[in-house]
C-alpha cells in the first residue's frame, strides 16, 4: 500500500481530516501511509487551506498523461542526471539519498516554505559546491526555467541564496553563513510589523479595543526582534571565534 498511488478514497479522507484539523502525522496514521506522502500530496494540489479532493485526483491525472513518454522519445532520451553540477555521489545509495531530499523538501514545505522553492534549495543544500545555474535546476527538478525563476526569487528575498558570475553565467549560491542573512531578513521584518503596528495604535488611540491590541503587537515584535538581533549578534562572535 505504501509505495501505491493515492487512491480517490484516500483524497477525500485527506481533505476531510485537513477540514476538521487533523495533522499529518494523523492522517498518515489513519491512511496507513508515510507522513512524507501526506505532506507532498497536500502541497502540490493548494496547501492545507485549499485541499480539494476532486481537484487533486484530476491534477493526478493531467501529470500522469503529461508524464508518459512515447516509445520514440524514449529511444533517444538521456538519463536524468542524478545531481546539479558539482554533486557528488560518494558512493551513496542514489535511492536513500533521493528519499532523503523528497523527505528534507517536504518538512521545508510544513515550515512554510513554497514547494518549488523548498526543492531548489534542497539541490543546493546537498551539492558539494553548494551552487547551480537555473539551467542545472530546470534539469534537475524537470521543470521550465519559469518556475525556477520564481522560486529563486523568494528565496533571494529572504537571504537564503545569493548569486555569483560564473563567465558568461550566473549561478546562485548558498554559503555557511545562509541562516545568518536570513535570520537578519527575519529581524527587519519583525521591525517593520513592530513600526506599522505601533502607527495602528497612535492613529486608532490606546484607549481603543483595536488601538490596544495593535500597541500589544507591536510589542510583541519590537522585543522578538531585539532578542533575534541579539542571537543573531552572539552567533557571529561565536563564529568568529572558532576560525
Amino acid at each position: 500500500m505504501p509505495g501505491d498511488r493515492l487512491t480517490y478514497q484516500e483524497r477525500q479522507r485527506i481533505a476531510t481530516g485537513l477540514t476538521t484539523g487533523l495533522t499529518y502525522n494523523e492522517i498518515a496514521r489513519r491512511l496507513g501511509r508515510p507522513r512524507s506522502t501526506i505532506v507532498r500530496e497536500v502541497a502540490r494540489n493548494g496547501g492545507a487551506r485549499g485541499y480539494q479532493a476532486d481537484r487533486a485526483q484530476q491534477a493526478t491525472r493531467w501529470r500522469a498523461r503529461r508524464r508518459k513518454p512515447s516509445l520514440a522519445s524514449t529511444a533517444h532520451q538521456s538519463p536524468r542526471p542524478p545531481h546539479p553540477a558539482g554533486a557528488t555521489a560518494s558512493g551513496q545509495d542514489s535511492q536513500a539519498r533521493r528519499a532523503f531530499e523528497d523527505e528534507f523538501a517536504d518538512m521545508m514545505v510544513e515550515t512554510g516554505v513554497p514547494a518549488m522553492a523548498a526543492k531548489v534549495l534542497v539541490c543546493l543544500f546537498t551539492t558539494d559546491s553548494g551552487s547551480a545555474t537555473a539551467a542545472e535546476l530546470a534539469t534537475r527538478l524537470r521543470v521550465s526555467p519559469a518556475s525556477i525563476s520564481k522560486a529563486v526569487g523568494w528565496l533571494e528575498r529572504r537571504g537564503l541564496i545569493g548569486r555569483e558570475r560564473s563567465g558568461r553565467r550566473e549561478r546562485y549560491v548558498i554559503d555557511e553563513h545562509v541562516w545568518y542573512q536570513a535570520w537578519l531578513v527575519s529581524v527587519r521584518s519583525m521591525a517593520l510589523w513592530a513600526d506599522f503596528a505601533q502607527r495602528g495604535a497612535d492613529l486608532l488611540g490606546d484607549a481603543t479595543p483595536a488601538g490596544t491590541r495593535l500597541h500589544a503587537t507591536g510589542q510583541f515584535f519590537r522585543f522578538l526582534g531585539q532578542d533575534m538581533s541579539q542571537a543573531a549578534e552572539h552567533w557571529r562572535q561565536t563564529l568568529s571565534r572558532s576560525r
